[in-house]
């Protein structure tokens, strides 16, 4: 039977962290550390009736640790007008503090790594940061990952320039913080200062950080990262186009990474876009089932 239960993880001053665990209870095998992107929170990776990726890796026997970033999800406080934090902190601080509680709570860092669009890069710089991380991680499988933006598709035009880059801004002067969810703009809500840094990455400036000038694209260059699966959706016309995410794979070291376009004209169940590709039904048949051998492949025993 697969199980689900809250855990949190206490970070910077008042702030927890919530991670949701899913597990098959006779089956406590590798753990998966699965991540979510912007204006999103774990919710992408399952629902509370055990239907998404994460249900289906327990399934497996794998044990999901699905993470809610820093004032997103069920984290407590949620994001208010008064944060200062952003993703530097989700690098530096949180991600590094979810996987100790994860080996704290395992015996072992998690074996794979997975995410969702914005995720991807905060995974990857945690990996450019953090050079000893690498050697824990076996796999990673990245949905609709990028990091700047070179496709010109007209949808593009309305959410990244349109909306992201103007009228967000707008709304953060407004309220503090950009209020996302009640826009109807995504899943949750995001900083002032998370929404203003993932803005100056994906207008295609260098991978370089604003708070201290850290630059990843420097430190991965030359160096392999783990085995990596992209995953595309041919109606992901927007966010993650492949000539995206090709980029983005160019800028992520060396080592093994593949990418897959998933639709119909490939033989899949559905012509998935940027967020049905990880709760469209068919994507258990599809690149769920892929995303398992991908690991079966890099499996450590």
């Amino acid at each position: 039977m697969i199980k689900q239960n809250s855990l949190y993880v206490p970070v910077s001053g008042e702030h927890q962290l919530h991670l949701r665990h899913i597990y098959h209870e006779q089956a406590m095998g590798p753990a998966v550390l699965l991540l979510h992107g912007a204006v999103e929170n774990g919710k992408i990776f399952y629902t509370h009736n055990n239907k998404g990726l994460a249900p289906f890796l327990a399934e497996q026997g794998y044990q999901c640790f699905v993470a809610d970033l820093r004032g997103r999800g069920e984290s407590k406080p949620a994001i208010s007008k008064g944060d200062r934090h952003g993703q530097t902190e989700s690098i530096v601080e949180d991600i590094p503090a979810i996987l100790q509680f994860i080996t704290a709570k395992t015996g072992k860092r998690p074996q794979f790594w997975v995410a969702h669009s914005w995720g991807g890069v905060l995974l990857n710089s945690v990996l450019a940061r953090f050079e000893q991380e690498r050697e824990h991680v076996s796999a990673c499988v990245y949905f609709g990952t990028k990091r700047s933006l070179y496709n010109r598709h007209p949808e593009k035009l309305l959410k990244a320039n349109v909306i992201w880059y103007t009228l967000a801004f707008w709304q953060v002067n407004k309220h503090g913080y950009l209020p996302a969810r009640r826009l109807k703009w995504g899943s949750d809500n995001e900083t002032r200062k998370s929404h203003a840094q993932s803005v100056q990455w994906a207008k295609r400036k260098p991978w370089i950080d604003s708070d201290d000038g850290f630059d990843y694209a420097a430190a991965l260059k030359d160096r392999s990262l783990p085995p990596t699966l992209h995953i595309a959706g041919v109606k992901d016309k927007a966010l993650a186009q492949p000539i995206d995410i090709k980029k983005f794979m160019a800028e992520s070291g060396t080592g093994v990474q593949e990418i897959k376009v998933y639709g119909r004209r490939y033989g899949h169940q559905h012509d998935y876009d940027h967020i049905n590709m990880l709760t469209h039904s068919g994507a258990r048949q599809d690149q769920f089932s892929d995303l398992l051998g991908w690991f079966e492949q890099y499996k450590q025993a």
